[in-house]
């Protein structure tokens, strides 16, 4: 069953990653065919999709969304496996960058944390199959196209995916506004990292957290006593990106 994406740079991403099969490309009559508007248009025609021309009525039947007067209808997301992710580690002889979701169930958060994964360069994001957002095209939409650059699995036991990456030697670091919790600039991410963020106000379950090797949060100076869980992660995922690149990102397992 096909799926329709919207939104300019969800759509131009989808068309230029070509990991997922574009039936048609649908363009509100009357927008400027320009900028990436008209990326999009030449990519449909340089790999034969179809566009068809429509009211913006019939965009605006998708619901309150910002369309932008393009959307595409296109297969379901793929998933990946993690054997995956560790395979595109080995190629890019780097040591694994993974990035792991407890539990988190707004669409636009797991978008923005999409976006960050991608820009900071991790290898994969693992999410769990029930009670959390998926991969849907209002998540595709706030990830910026971000989600067909990544390999997105899905588990059904996220705490046994946390002992199966311990096995290959990846250190499981959660992040949580805890006591117990290191300072984030002080712990030394550049290792073999999975990072693990929880659920909005909820955090991370009792069995996730205890699963994890070590746990790291973010000072605040301010009266308010946690971040959005999109913000902290992000953070965190550029200053183990930063140690990284300051170490010597090109060193493997």
């Amino acid at each position: 069953m096909l799926e329709v994406i919207y939104g300019r740079n969800a759509v131009y991403e989808t068309l230029r990653a070509g990991r997922r099969h574009c039936e048609k490309v649908l363009v509100a009559q009357g927008i400027r065919e320009r900028g990436t508007a008209a990326s999009i248009l030449a990519l449909a025609e340089e790999r034969g999709i179809a566009i068809k021309r429509v009211a913006r009525q019939q965009l605006d039947q998708l619901g309150a969304v910002n369309h932008q007067g393009v959307a595409a209808q296109i297969e379901p997301y793929r998933y990946a496996e993690l054997d995956a992710m560790f395979k595109l580690a080995h190629e890019r002889k780097e040591m694994p960058f993974l990035l792991l979701l407890d539990c988190l169930q707004d669409p636009q958060n797991l978008g923005t944390l999409l976006r960050t994964a991608e820009a900071v360069g991790v290898h994969g994001v693992v999410i769990p199959r029930r009670r959390a957002a998926q991969v849907t095209p209002a998540v595709s939409n706030a990830s910026a196209g971000a989600v067909e650059h990544l390999l997105i699995a899905q588990v059904t036991n996220l705490v046994r995916t946390m002992g199966d990456l311990k096995e290959q030697g990846v250190w499981i670091v959660g992040l949580e506004h805890t006591p117990q919790a290191q300072e984030y600039r002080q712990t030394d991410l550049n290792m073999p990292l999975a990072l693990i963020v929880g659920s909005e106000g909820g955090g991370l379950r009792r069995l996730v957290r205890e699963r994890c090797d070590l746990l790291i949060q973010l000072p605040m100076r301010g009266k308010v006593n946690s971040l959005n869980a999109s913000v902290a992660g992000s953070i965190a995922l550029y200053e183990a990106w930063q140690q990284r690149q300051n170490k010597g990102e090109g060193r493997t397992l």
